[in-house]
């Protein structure tokens, strides 16, 4: 029997926090509401037209049926009527009163009904119903986004880039062999579900409690402890529908995503490594833990083929962002797969990397911004983007001497040689750091806002 873990009764509106900016808020008066239903693009007002054309088509039907008679008496009626009123009531005054009159009958029936639908589609009250068609139809008409890597630094950029766009495509390595995942490959045959299952998280509906479940790891039971649930969820749905691919689509529908994650092959892919000490190092949580200087890194099956709605995505996008994550265990696992790097290499869009702000130890000591480019362009055989993203801010000294102790320091930028590679430079201040553990990553909001700007601006 499982044992209860006090830890996970988290709030469930612990999740919010991570709303993005791009989200619109509750309007706060009744007037600013009524302003944002006329807004264009809401596919709202001609169908509100449409429903009184209807009304009196209908009404004009019905009185053709019954052979014109009641229009007569009808017409004869209304202009006796308007008659009587006229000589009461000068026309320039009851004109426009009973104009007001239908006008007010009008707009509080329409309210009344659309209140009633808010009542039932939002039942937390928290949102407006004309606030979320405005933000649906906002980012539905967001920039067809294509993001590779994987970890942690691939679904902290897709809680950014969610609030800019719902036209998300995440491409995600599949080689990792470690912690949960290795395990659920190693005894069931699997494709490795973790990268995919944190996108899958960061691009879905926050507010659901769905979202919490699915991030839920086990902390007790035989078998289980360390397993998330997510993990198990998606293997689980991989053999019912048949493939992975079935089931992340399964599962966003579920999770409401924001756009697709979609792994880069689905072939069993173990990545090897040649060090410079002459060691041949096999399988993705081996080569970070040999400690030894990457010279070579590569595949079995090689050349494996890509996810055919990769290349699909790839070939439709207006933007590619690749990074930031590990270099040789996220980012270029990717780039292994020929067919992928020939699809970006030939889509005339804007395409940047986001460099990582910190070196990573067993992977990248002392490498420049430059040794991340060249890492590469080297694994892809030619240059697949036009510019770099570099932090500009240096973090705290608490931070420095806590990541010094783990053999890791800044990437330094050598602007004179990143220059002479042929890309651009944007630099940004894109960092977010507890002040209390000096832990730092990427800052999901000011990381997407860089980008999305720097898009707009190309």
């Amino acid at each position: 029997m499982l044992k209860s873990n006090k830890k996970s009764k988290r709030p469930l509106k612990k999740s919010l926090d991570r709303i993005g900016q791009g989200t619109i808020k509750r309007s706060p008066r009744p007037v600013n509401r009524w302003i944002k239903w006329m807004a264009p693009g809401l596919f709202i007002k001609r169908w509100m037209l449409l429903s009184i054309a209807g009304v009196v088509m209908t009404t004009l039907g019905l009185a053709i049926w019954a052979n014109r008679t009641p229009v007569f008496y009808i017409g004869r009626f209304i202009s006796e009527f308007l008659s009587l009123v006229t000589e009461l009531v000068p026309n320039y005054v009851s004109g426009p009163g009973v104009l007001v009159v239908g006008v007010l009958l009008l707009v509080w029936g329409q309210a009344r009904a659309l209140n009633s639908i808010t009542e039932v589609l939002l039942q937390d009250g928290e949102e407006e119903l004309i606030d979320r068609l405005v933000n649906y139809r906002r980012l539905n008409r967001g920039a067809k986004v294509v993001a590779l890597g994987g970890g942690t630094g691939l679904s902290t950029l897709l809680r950014g880039l969610r609030t800019y766009s719902a036209n998300i495509t995440a491409i995600v390595t599949v080689a990792d062999d470690g912690g949960s995942s290795g395990r659920l490959r190693r005894e069931i045959g699997v494709l490795p579900p973790g990268d995919i299952r944190n996108c899958l998280a960061a691009l879905a509906d926050e507010e659901k409690l769905i979202t919490e479940l699915f991030q839920y790891r086990f902390q007790a039971g035989n078998g289980l402890t360390g397993h998330s649930f997510g993990n198990l969820f998606l293997t689980a749905m991989g053999e019912v529908t048949g493939d992975l691919e079935q089931a992340i689509a399964a599962i966003s529908k579920v999770l409401a995503v924001r756009g697709q994650v979609l792994p880069a092959t689905l072939s069993d892919v173990r990545l090897w490594a040649e060090l410079s000490d002459g060691r041949r190092i096999e399988g993705e949580s081996n080569i970070t833990e040999a400690k030894g200087q990457i010279v070579r890194i590569g595949c079995d099956p090689a050349e494996p083929p890509a996810l055919p709605r990769v290349l699909r995505a790839i070939e439709e996008a207006d933007y590619i962002i690749i990074g930031p994550g590990s270099l040789y265990t996220s980012i270029i696992p990717n780039l292994l797969v020929p067919e992928i790097v020939e699809a970006i290499a030939n889509r005339p869009v804007p395409r940047i990397y986001v460099c990582n702000i910190m070196t990573q130890m067993g992977e990248t000591e002392d490498y420049t911004v430059s040794d991340h480019i060249r890492a590469i362009d080297e694994a892809c055989g030619r240059q697949i983007f036009d510019a770099v993203l570099v932090h500009r801010r240096t973090p705290s000294a608490k931070s420095l001497i806590r990541y010094a102790q783990e053999g890791s320091h800044p990437v330094a930028f050598d602007r004179n040689d990143v220059i002479r590679l042929g890309r651009r430079i944007v630099i940004a201040n894109i960092m977010q750091e507890d002040l209390e553990t000096g832990r730092l990553r990427h800052s999901s909001e000011q990381l997407a806002g860089v980008l999305m700007r720097w898009y707009g601006r190309h």
